[in-house]
């Protein structure tokens, strides 16, 4: 049994001034100001188009991000309907397999310390859930069938591509304090890395 924190890797360059020159280059053609481009005129235009809500210009962009996160989050993931998932199949990877180290990885929880007694609880539910999942496939279960043991804290790689209206959107809902402890763990490391490096885009954005 091995336990782990979320994370992501995106899976291009991405080059936020770029993106915002191209932003901008559709986004005039609204108003067909092209001649008013400039070598600096793109954050300026953008804060602009966000701020008076015409956020349809932002969807000419997308950013594709590989995410590990626990089977719970990535079900909250997929409500995000204007976006495409490729996701790690709990049919067909069987863990008890050398490739997955003969073992189930889990999301540790960020609510409950190590030292908690309900994350004791916890890591000895998961352990027992991995010693049933590993019985099931040694006696002749498939994958597929064993999985029916598998709890939310499983870990799971999901590729999440969105426009970057649709991540806006996602940063909104799912930073919020209202949101999961876990979803906003995962949407809070991601924003921070999206302002990094896309200017304007998210800087309205707060983290909670």
């Amino acid at each position: 049994m091995r336990v782990i924190k979320p994370s992501f890797e995106f899976l291009q360059e991405i080059d936020g001034e770029e993106i915002l020159n191209r932003l901008e280059r559709a986004g005039r053609v609204c108003y067909k100001s092209e001649d008013k481009i400039t070598d600096n005129s793109a954050k300026k235009f953008l804060a602009n188009i966000i701020n008076r809500g015409h956020e349809s210009v932002l969807e000419h962009e997308k950013i594709t991000v590989s995410i590990i996160c626990d089977r719970g989050v990535s079900h909250e993931l997929v409500r995000h309907r204007i976006a495409s998932y490729s996701q790690e199949s709990t049919r067909y990877c069987n863990y008890s397999k050398e490739k997955f180290g003969n073992e189930l990885t889990f999301i540790s929880p960020c609510f409950w310390s190590q030292d908690d007694s309900m994350y004791l609880l916890w890591s000895e539910q998961m352990q027992q859930i991995e010693n049933t999942y590993n019985k099931l496939i040694k006696i002749g279960a498939t994958p597929q069938e064993a999985r029916s043991v598998l709890p939310n804290s499983l870990k799971t790689q999901i590729v999440v591509t969105m426009n970057i209206r649709e991540w806006r959107h996602f940063f909104k809902l799912r930073t919020d304090a209202a949101a999961h402890p876990q979803m906003r763990e995962v949407a809070n490391m991601l924003l921070v890395e999206f302002q990094k490096k896309i200017p304007v885009l998210f800087d309205d954005i707060s983290i909670n």
